[in-house]
């Protein structure tokens, strides 16, 4: 196994998608990392936990979700970059903490290896069902960033930029991946340390008597303190001041949420990542994301072969949603055509977008497994009438 001095892994490697998550973690800087098992998530820690001893991080199995991502919040605080693995069920129980870290402002990565559900549902088999959940999952008005990776040596690239994306921002950052992508082996290359950009905590250079938790910069991101270094500050869950005490009042509470929403919304242009193909002139548009991605090319490519003009975007970032792309596309199009491995999701957000202005076509698929390609190419085929 080739490491660097710092036991990161460098070079060509064959490896799984969930252990490349692991090993993306570690080479974005990541030093502590709290779970708990569950199928098909679990192979990402026991990748960490063998490896953190050769850098000197953190695992720890927790009691359940709950703690795991109470207790990476914690460890933000010290500067540490954290993150918490999970799948369905155990996503559904760090809701309440994901709130947590939203209001308080913690940079933090939470990686989905997402299954089959509702409840257990299919433990061991592929599902796309959290998106929406990734997005609206806890209680009041607050932003988060989730990506999607198609490929093991994208959910290696995926981290890296979830844990700069957390940096850059203070938030919560979401990897939505799938069982498909976590359990299939392809090559994935890793960069020597020097040639992979990592975004530091942005810590503050006031001394300790000047230093106000919440107090933002002109990008509505506020500098950070560790926890022991001196300075005396609050966080809380609670509606707060730029001080970090709490203030139970309307006023307060319209400063400090709006805030904690327009650092993403207003900041969206510059966090948005897609991939796009063969756009101009297209007949119709499929918005694909994760292993449906993958699974779709073969659709795609029965109905050029039939004639139809077909463009691609495909998400990488998918929450912030690409709102602006997808409204100046939706009037030169016949279409969109959303394939997913749910009952209709993402393709809700399509469908806003689009504002009437074009056909909305979901490609549903309950999960266990991928798509038929034929019923996309079906589905393209009939949108392009």
């Amino acid at each position: 196994m080739k490491t660097d001095p710092s036991g990161v892994l460098t070079g060509q490697h064959y490896l799984d998608g969930d252990h490349a998550c692991g090993e993306g973690a570690m080479a974005a800087g990541c030093r502590f990392v709290a779970g708990y098992p569950i199928t098909p998530s679990t192979e990402v820690v026991e990748r960490i936990s063998r490896r953190f001893p050769m850098m000197g991080g953190t695992f720890i199995q927790m009691e359940d979700e709950m703690a795991s991502m109470a207790a990476i919040i914690g460890a933000s605080w010290t500067g540490t970059k954290s993150m918490t693995v999970t799948s369905g069920p155990g996503f559904s129980l760090m809701m309440e903490n994901i709130g947590l870290a939203a209001m308080m402002e913690t940079p933090c990565v939470i990686v989905n290896v997402q299954r089959g559900g509702p409840s257990t549902g299919l433990p061991t088999n592929v599902g796309q069902a959290d998106m929406m959940q990734a997005r609206w999952g806890s209680h009041g008005d607050y932003e988060i960033i989730a990506l999607s990776p198609q490929s093991p040596q994208e959910a290696f690239d995926v981290m890296i930029d979830a844990f700069n994306l957390s940096e850059i921002y203070r938030v919560p950052v979401m990897v939505m991946t799938d069982e498909c992508v976590g359990h299939m082996t392809e090559k994935v290359v890793i960069p020597k340390a020097e040639d992979i950009e990592i975004v530091p905590r942005k810590l503050t250079d006031k001394p300790p008597g000047e230093f106000w938790p919440y107090v933002a910069d002109r990008n509505m991101i506020p500098e950070f303190a560790r926890a022991g270094d001196g300075y005396r500050f609050h966080s809380t869950g609670l509606t707060h001041n730029e001080r970090g005490y709490p203030v139970m009042s309307a006023e307060c509470q319209q400063e400090c949420v709006t805030r904690l929403v327009d650092k993403i919304r207003l900041n969206a242009e510059d966090i948005v990542r897609f991939e796009e193909e063969d756009i101009d002139g297209a007949d119709v548009v499929l918005v694909t994301y994760g292993i449906t991605a993958r699974v779709a090319r073969r659709g795609i490519d029965i109905a050029r072969n039939k004639g139809v003009k077909v463009g691609v975007i495909r998400l990488i970032v998918v929450w912030p949603f690409p709102e602006r792309h997808i409204r100046e596309l939706a009037p030169k199009i016949k279409a969109f055509v959303v394939p997913e491995i749910n009952y209709g999701q993402i393709v809700l957000e399509v469908e806003r977008c689009a504002a009437g202005q074009t056909l909305t076509v979901l490609v549903p698929h309950m999960g266990g497994t991928v798509h038929d390609p034929e019923d996309i190419a079906n589905a393209i085929l009939e949108a392009a009438k």
